[in-house]
C-alpha cells in the first residue's frame, strides 16, 4: 500500500478533472494505491477526518471519482469518505489483456480497497452507481467485503438482462432492439472532444429532459475522459452481466435508488432488485432524473447515504499511521 498525503508529489495518470464549480472534484485528504489479485493497480482517494465513519463511493461505467464530487464535498465534514477510480478508469491501471475485464475482477479490485483503505475490523456504509453496483452484487459473497459491509446503497444499476431491457433504441423491446443497443454500448470508436452535440447526446442517453447544462457537461466531460478500449471492453462484460444469484449474499441492509426515466437501468431493475434482496432498507424512485443520479440529483443521493450511515453506522475505528512509500 502506499501513501501519498495531499501535496506530496504530482498526480499518477492521466485522469481529466470536471470543470471548475459546486461538481468540482475537492481535493483528496490523503491518496492510496490498492493493489488487486491480478496485481492491477488501484488510484484510491480518502477525504474527511480519520475515524469518522466510513463511507466508500464506486463508480460506474466510462466514470472516475470525479462522478462522486458532489457526495464528497457533501459528507467529508462529518465521515471518512473513501472513492477509487475502478481499473481502467481515471487514474488506476488499464489492464491490457482482455482477462482483466470480468465481475471476478470488479469483486477483486472492492476486496483490495478496502483493505488497504479501512482500518482492521472497520465497517463501511458501501455505495455503488451502476457498474459500482453491479461491483457490491458480484463482491457480495467474499468476506473481506461482507466482514466490511455496515450497509449499501444501489444507485441507478442492474443485475442482468442490461442491453435487452434497455430504453436506449427507441423501439419495440425484442431482438432488432437490443442488436442495435449492443452495437452502440459496445461501439469502439473514440469518443471525440466534448461538443454540443456530444452533450446533447449524452443527455439523451444517459439523463433527463430536464437536466441542467452545467450538470450535463460535467457527465460529458467525465465520460468523454474513459480511455477507448476499456469503454468497450466493459460494455462486453455489462453485455453478458449475469448477477441474479449474488443478490442473496448482500445481506446487509441495502437500499436501492433509481431514476424514473433512466434508458440505461430503466427503473425494473431497481424494482427487481429491492424484491430479490435479503434486507432490502427501501426504494426511492426519482420522478425526472435518468441513470446519472449522483450528479442529476445529488441531494437525494447523499440523504440516502446519511440515512443509511445514521441507521446503520460504520464502526469508528482508530486509523493506523501509514509509512510514506509502503
Amino acid at each position: 500500500m502506499r501513501d501519498r498525503s495531499h501535496g506530496r508529489g504530482r498526480p499518477r495518470g492521466r485522469a481529466r478533472r470536471a470543470a471548475d464549480g459546486p461538481f468540482a472534484p475537492p481535493a483528496a485528504a490523503r491518496e492510496l494505491t490498492a493493489v488487486s489479485a491480478d496485481g492491477t493497480r488501484l488510484h484510491v482517494e480518502t477525504h474527511g477526518p480519520d475515524g469518522a465513519p466510513a463511507v466508500v463511493l464506486i463508480h460506474g461505467w466510462t466514470c472516475s471519482t470525479a462522478f462522486w464530487a458532489a457526495q464528497v464535498r457533501a459528507l467529508s465534514a462529518a465521515y471518512r469518505v473513501v472513492a477509487y477510480d475502478q481499473r481502467g478508469h481515471g487514474r488506476s491501471q488499464v489492464p491490457v489483456e482482455a482477462a482483466g475485464y470480468s465481475t471476478r475482477a470488479l469483486a477483486d479490485d472492492l476486496e483490495a480497497v478496502l483493505a488497504t483503505a479501512l482500518a482492521p475490523g472497520e465497517k463501511a456504509v458501501l455505495v455503488g452507481h451502476s457498474m459500482g453496483g453491479m461491483t457490491l452484487m458480484a463482491a457480495a459473497g467474499r468476506p473481506g467485503v461482507r466482514e466490511r459491509t455496515a450497509a449499501a446503497l444501489l444507485c441507478s444499476t442492474g443485475s442482468s438482462h442490461l442491453v435487452a431491457e434497455s430504453t436506449l433504441v427507441p423501439l419495440r423491446a425484442g431482438a432488432v432492439r437490443t442488436r442495435l443497443t449492443r452495437r452502440v454500448l459496445g461501439a469502439r470508436g473514440p469518443m471525440g472532444p466534448v461538443t454540443p452535440f456530444a452533450r446533447r447526446l449524452l443527455k439523451y442517453a444517459t439523463m433527463g429532459p430536464g437536466s441542467a447544462p452545467d450538470r450535463v457537461d460535467v457527465c460529458a466531460r467525465i465520460v468523454h475522459a474513459c480511455p477507448r478500449v476499456p469503454r468497450y471492453r466493459w460494455a462486453r462484460v455489462l453485455d453478458a452481466l449475469q448477477l441474479d444469484a449474488d443478490i442473496a449474499a448482500m445481506t446487509a441492509p441495502t437500499a436501492v435508488l433509481a431514476g424514473a426515466v433512466d434508458r440505461l437501468t430503466p427503473v425494473v431493475h431497481a424494482r427487481r432488485l429491492a424484491r430479490a434482496l435479503p434486507r432490502c432498507a427501501g426504494l426511492t424512485e426519482l420522478a425526472g432524473v435518468g441513470h446519472m443520479t449522483p450528479v442529476e440529483a445529488p441531494e437525494a443521493v447523499t440523504r440516502a447515504i446519511r440515512d443509511l450511515v445514521a441507521t446503520y453506522g460504520g464502526r469508528v475505528a482508530e486509523r493506523p499511521r501509514h509509512r510514506e512509500g509502503v
